[in-house]
């Protein structure tokens, strides 16, 4: 499996190739999360249109999470993609979010580092989801936990690692997020996840049957 540095220098070549796409993806992903925290404002209506907002800001994650799958492999892509693509497996997308989303609340509820223990271990469950189309969304959740098995303190250390950039994107208003931090975060993640899951099934972890 790769190290934490050649997935990152790896993720930073791909990000270099269509910078400018990946740019505008961040961005619009951005406006529109955005714009569905203001609507939640507004009296009475707001609450139910920031909800309908919220399941197809759930099903644009899982579909960005497969557009930087691809990005990673040096794919081209473009920005209508994750939007067309939107009604394909709707529900199952956000279902599988939204079952993600589920546990770690309640095991949030219990104490705050098992909370992040298994945000860790479900964490891959949106690349599953784009990359295994035939994967149910509970099933995602039990494949992301065999493959961040052993792995969690790396998941962490990447994580943490990203913290200095985040404190930098908050200080330049979020534009250094849109135009760096976010792709290059984004896109190392989901090597992370190409290398998690070839370890995976190298090792028998899972088998490249539950993954069709």
């Amino acid at each position: 499996m790769k190290s934490r540095q050649e997935i990152k220098s790896l993720a930073k070549e791909a990000v270099a190739q269509q910078r400018g796409t990946i740019i505008i993806l961040i961005f619009l992903l951005t406006l529109i999360s955005g714009v569905t925290g203001l609507i939640g404002q507004i009296e009475y209506i707001g609450g139910l249109l920031s909800l309908a907002l919220s399941f197809i800001i759930m099903a644009l994650e899982v579909n960005l999470a497969g557009l930087f799958l691809r990005i990673f492999k040096k794919e081209s892509i473009t920005v209508g993609e994750p939007f067309s693509a939107l009604s394909v497996n709707f529900f199952r997308k956000v279902g599988g979010m939204y079952w993600m989303s589920l546990w770690v609340f309640l095991w949030s509820m219990l104490l705050i580092v098992p909370g992040i223990i298994k945000a860790i271990a479900y964490s891959m469950t949106p690349y599953i989801l784009a990359d295994c189309p035939n994967v149910s969304a509970t099933k995602a959740l039990k494949l992301s936990m065999k493959m961040t098995r052993g792995h969690k303190m790396d998941l962490f250390v990447l994580a943490l690692s990203f913290i200095g950039w985040g404190i930098l994107s908050i200080l330049t208003f979020g534009i250094l997020y849109i135009v760096y931090v976010g792709p290059y975060m984004y896109t190392t993640y989901a090597g992370f996840y190409t290398e998690l899951r070839d370890k995976a099934i190298a090792s028998g972890a899972i088998s490249q049957s539950e993954l069709a």
